[in-house]
């Protein structure tokens, strides 16, 4: 299992001084969301900079302009970018199709998709790299998890790798640990502690 880390609520000055402390241990480095929105690119090109040969996942969810997006995102320095499962078929084709035309990757998030297992194999049908069970932040907050649906899709899968996000900690790997998704995404669990070096290492620990 690979581990990804989400920094999406500081600035690009900060997460260069944040990755500085784990891109040597760590899997993959996502440029979240909400930094994208406040900062662009910026955040990816300052990191592809600083730190050439770390993997950067860029969580741009693509819904549309696939091809534009995604081009702008590869262009930056990802290698990486994510689109919504819930995305027209075209938009998504038109992802993959930039990724491979610049040798890069994908992963669909499913966040908010209602029939896991259909999708899942759609979107594996247009070779989409890293399928992402996501339970959105908002809802974790009603109690809900991506476990379950993370063992409803890691069985069927055959090509794209299943990746595992949304409220993941150290104490709830006991809960996903035996489907081994390839990708593991941690946020706050990791970006939040005043070590965080020590946090990346105790987590790549209990993922082995």
């Amino acid at each position: 299992m690979k581990l990804q880390i989400s920094i999406d609520m500081i600035r690009t000055h900060q997460a260069l001084i944040m990755v500085d402390e784990i891109f040597d241990i760590v899997d993959i480095v996502e440029v979240g969301t909400p930094m994208i929105v406040r900062e662009g690119m910026l955040p990816v090109i300052e990191l592809r900079k600083q730190f050439p040969d770390i993997t950067i996942l860029a969580d741009v969810k693509i819904m549309d302009g696939g091809e534009i997006e995604a081009t702008d995102a590869f262009e930056a320095g990802a290698d990486i970018v994510t689109v919504l499962a819930l995305a027209e078929d075209e938009t998504i084709q038109g992802v993959v199709k930039t990724a491979k035309k610049f040798g890069k990757e994908t992963m669909a998030d499913m966040i908010c998709v209602k029939d896991i297992e259909q999708r899942a194999l759609e979107l594996e049908s247009m070779d989409i790299d890293y399928i992402c069970i996501h339970t959105a932040v908002d809802a974790q907050s009603s109690g809900k998890s991506p476990y379950d649906d993370l063992a409803k899709i890691s069985p069927i899968l055959t090509k794209s790798k299943a990746a595992l996000a949304g409220g993941v900690n150290i104490q709830s790997i006991p809960l996903f640990k035996n489907l081994q998704p390839a990708v593991v995404v941690v946020g706050g669990a990791l970006t939040s502690k005043a070590d965080i070096r020590e946090a990346v290492l105790e987590m790549l620990e209990e993922l082995k």
